[in-house]
């Protein structure tokens, strides 16, 4: 390998921290150089400039959370559609819990709260696939259209309590540090705790729904 390969690759691996901690805006080429221990030139040389460097390291991020949705796809093809948000979770819970994951999980935080241009293409291509297969268990599960209001916010319930174990200073002083050992024990819960919540939204929408006889009479 040459030693444009290595350089390349460290400055990669130093802009995905810094971006990760303190957000593409307050983190200067020189910053990353000096990190990288490498001269200024070697960033316009490898990625143009700052905002190049910058979708190379969103495009990495992408290309994790979709790896990260096509693993747990593939653990549930042939399941039922309980066994599948069991396996989605698993593999979810599992990958954030694995070390050096929160970069991530920081920098899509950091586009969240201070959006740049790459935010959108986070989304639509990192995001919403993982959004949309939920979307489709959820509804399987209840048996209703993707599109019913329900579905959405099972999905983001489902995906909220996943991102709780995501390490971090606060958790760990209110003592919540879940260690990759604790990955199936926590995903078995998560799973558990959410699928007695969309039946409990199945049964609250049959005991609302009014007898066949009493609608007919108002006809």
């Amino acid at each position: 390998m040459t030693e444009a390969g290595p350089t390349r690759e460290r400055i990669l691996l130093t802009a995905e921290r810094l971006f990760a901690e303190h957000g593409f805006r307050r983190v200067t080429v020189r910053d990353i150089c000096r990190a990288a221990r490498v001269n200024v030139a070697a960033i316009n040389y490898h990625f143009g400039n700052k905002a190049g460097l910058y979708r190379e390291v969103v495009q990495a991020a992408i290309d994790a959370m979709q790896g990260t949705t096509e693993a747990a796809r593939r653990a549930g093809e042939g399941l039922r559609a309980e066994e599948r948000l069991q396996r989605y979770v698993a593999v979810f819970v599992g990958r954030l819990l694995a070390r050096g994951s929160g970069r991530v999980q920081r920098l899509f935080h950091k586009e969240m709260s201070d959006p740049t241009p790459e935010l959108d293409r986070l989304l639509a291509q990192g995001v919403r696939p993982r959004l949309e297969y939920l979307s489709a268990l959820v509804a399987e599960i209840m048996g209703c259209p993707v599109a019913d209001e329900r579905v959405l916010r099972c999905v983001f319930s489902i995906q909220s309590q996943s991102l709780a174990v995501v390490p971090n200073p606060a958790a760990a002083r209110l003592g919540f540090a879940p260690t990759p050992n604790d990955a199936e024990t926590i995903a078995d819960h998560i799973t558990r705790f959410s699928l007695e919540g969309i039946r409990g939204l199945v049964r609250r929408r049959v005991r609302r729904r009014p007898p066949a006889h009493a609608a007919s009479s108002r006809r």
